[in-house]
């Protein structure tokens, strides 16, 4: 009996995003349980992150939502298995959104295999949903910004099994993958050489963050007119949310010292150098 209630409440979120309504609801609360990106998410500090932004961006379609930050750096399935009990459950979250896989690929031999991965992971969405929160199922976003290369090679498997699994588990899936290469791969941003979504190849630039916040309020039933609006609207609120940085990873790390001495984000303090430059 339990299993059909579990299955039910599943299955109506899944039903209202079919019919075109916003499935987050006043009050609720949404646990972001992920790794760095995850984490880095998070903040306000040096860029926008894409959880508050999420937050901002279904407070500004009328639904007032909170967060339960759950992202830890290096973590990997097995470590987000062994936690999502006391960092998620035990905050007792309507939903989950799960961001896992780049670790378990990028670490290599200290990685986690296939077979592994998919048993953690299951067994992670089994005990949100046991616990009645309903979970969102992020695919892993690209490892450096070069689909062909052998890391996203190797991370594919991964994410299309999370896409079998969101499917299996009657989930929400935020395709963060696919968007992220089809944006890496867009004319606008195609013609720049280096980092566009990232800071490092891995970790989220302020452009990246507004592109994963996106997909994750199209999916939970925002409109997408609606969203690009508020992409647009961040964009002039937070102008790392425009403009790619390809840097050198020395440059790289040289500026975002300096725009933290002047606490602002990497993007603004260049501009507010171009500003200044008569």
């Amino acid at each position: 009996m339990k299993k059909v209630l579990v299955l039910l409440f599943v299955l109506s979120g899944m039903l209202s995003v079919f019919a075109g309504e916003i499935v987050v609801k006043d009050g609720e609360k949404i646990a972001f349980l992920g790794d760095s990106i995850t984490q880095l998410g998070a903040g306000k500090r040096i860029y926008m992150g894409y959880l508050p932004l999420v937050i901002e961006g279904l407070k500004e379609a009328g639904v007032k939502a909170s967060m339960v930050p759950a992202g830890i750096s290096g973590n990997k399935s097995n470590q987000m298995l062994a936690r999502v009990d006391k960092d998620v459950i035990a905050k007792k979250p309507q939903w989950m959104l799960l961001s896992c896989g780049v670790n378990d690929v990028a670490h290599g031999k200290n990685g986690v295999l296939l077979p592994d991965y998919k048993k953690n992971i299951t067994q992670i969405v089994d005990k949100a949903q046991a616990a009645g929160i309903k979970v969102v199922i992020m695919t892993a976003s690209m490892i450096r910004e070069d689909a062909k290369n052998k890391a996203n090679t190797a991370l594919k498997p991964y994410n299309d099994f999370l896409r079998e699994l969101a499917e299996e588990k009657k989930c929400l899936l935020a395709d963060i993958n696919k968007e992220m290469q089809q944006e890496v791969a867009s004319p606008e941003l195609a013609v720049i050489k280096g980092n566009k979504l990232t800071y490092d190849g891995v970790h989220m630039n302020g452009r990246g963050h507004a592109m994963m916040a996106e997909v994750i309020l199209k999916t939970f039933g925002v409109p997408e007119e609606k969203v690009k609006a508020m992409r647009r609207n961040w964009e002039e609120k937070y102008p790392e949310a425009r403009l790619p940085l390809p840097l050198t990873k020395d440059l790289n790390r040289k500026l975002h010292i300096k725009a933290a001495e002047k606490k602002m984000t990497p993007e603004a303090y260049v501009l507010k150098l171009l500003s200044e430059d008569k």
